[in-house]
């Protein structure tokens, strides 16, 4: 069987989490025996050369219709569907947000698309896009596909509100390598060393996270690089930190592993997460984790976490302080362990593929 990934033009470029799924998912599909090519959507496919077609993130929809106007192939989706509505209404700064303050959910995804596009950013593979609008746009992909690979029952219920029938779903979480992140349960931890590891950007809100640990017993280190067109925001972040709070550049996953055994707390303050791959990746090294309440993080968490309110510095201490009064327990490392790794995902994504070839 072989596969294509078909995805952002810049899934390497401005990495994600999306960036570690597909390259793992595609890793462990292989040692399945099914061949899994990832495909930018501005790159060329040869179509006929595949079974079926899996695309990631249907909020970039543009990226998606192009292709399955042209190959006529079964399709998949991993939606990815993240919601940034409430951040941009009312905490995104500039002319964007002033703007934003006025529009409605779907319009402003449209207008980013087309920002993207105008400014260099990215590519626009679908004039479609242009009069269908986003909504349409997402409406007709759900129409069209075979299956739907959600990472969580609450994406899949979410997809509800496009206004459409839903084709069927095969639950395929986010995960972890667990041959990578494997916890040293016999060194110490540093209880009041607090990790953040995610890209710096007023969406995963480093700033708010500052406030709240600013001049604290508690040592920050976030772990990141600037978005592109950040660079502000994350001067803000460094203007604001006081001495207790330290920067570190984006690492490679292997050397996160160092960081991950000695912390005693991660945190992401999001304003939305699916699930947090960097808080899987923590808890599955010992770590108690914080992580936002906006998003699908309770399916994947559960009672094993502290939950903040990203829009108040408040609500983070007091998770924070939570998390550091909690008693330590196996539960949610052996939760990850059980279910959430990339080789679940890669079986689930199997089995998903061959029902669809098999219908």
């Amino acid at each position: 069987m072989r596969i294509a990934f078909i995805t952002r033009s810049t899934l390497f470029t401005v990495k994600g989490g999306d960036t570690f799924q597909l390259i793992n998912i595609a890793r462990q599909l292989k040692l399945l025996g099914i061949e899994a090519d990832i495909k930018l959507t501005n790159q060329p496919v040869q179509y006929e050369q595949y079974d079926l077609l899996h695309f990631f993130n249907i909020v970039r929809p543009a990226d998606i219709i192009c292709h399955i106007n042209r190959s006529g192939k079964p399709f998949v989706i991993s939606p990815n569907l993240v919601n940034y509505y409430e951040y941009d209404q009312q905490y995104r700064k500039g002319v964007a947000g002033a703007l934003f303050r006025f529009l409605p959910k779907y319009s402003i995804e449209y207008l980013k698309t087309i920002a993207r596009w105008v400014q260099g950013n990215d590519v626009l593979m679908s004039t479609s896009y242009l009069w269908k609008g986003h909504k349409q746009s997402i409406r007709k992909i759900l129409q069209q596909a075979a299956l739907i690979l959600p990472n969580s029952k609450l994406e899949y219920d979410q997809l509800a509100g496009f206004g459409t029938a839903l084709p069927g779903y095969t639950l395929v979480p986010n995960g972890i390598d667990p041959g990578l992140f494997t916890w040293n349960s016999t060194l110490p931890k540093e209880p009041e060393l607090v990790l953040c590891v995610a890209r710096i950007e007023g969406l995963k809100n480093q700033l708010n996270l500052i406030k709240a640990l600013n001049n604290t017993k508690y040592r920050l280190v976030v772990i990141g690089n600037p978005a592109p067109n950040q660079l502000s925001y994350y001067n803000e972040c460094r203007k604001q930190a006081a001495n207790n709070i330290s920067f570190i550049d984006q690492l490679p996953q292997a050397a996160l592993t160092n960081w991950y055994q000695k912390a005693g707390i991660h945190i992401l303050p999001s304003w939305f997460e699916t699930c947090g791959l960097s808080t899987l990746e923590a808890a599955a090294m010992g770590c108690r984790v914080v992580i936002t309440d906006k998003g699908y993080t309770r399916e994947y968490f559960g009672n094993e976490a502290a939950y903040c309110d990203p829009g108040s510095p408040q609500s983070i201490y007091e998770a924070v302080e939570k998390a550091a009064s909690s008693p330590g327990t196996d539960a949610l490392r052996q939760k990850i362990l059980a279910h959430y790794t990339w080789q679940q995902a890669a079986w689930q994504s199997a089995s998903a593929y061959k029902q669809v070839l098999q219908q």
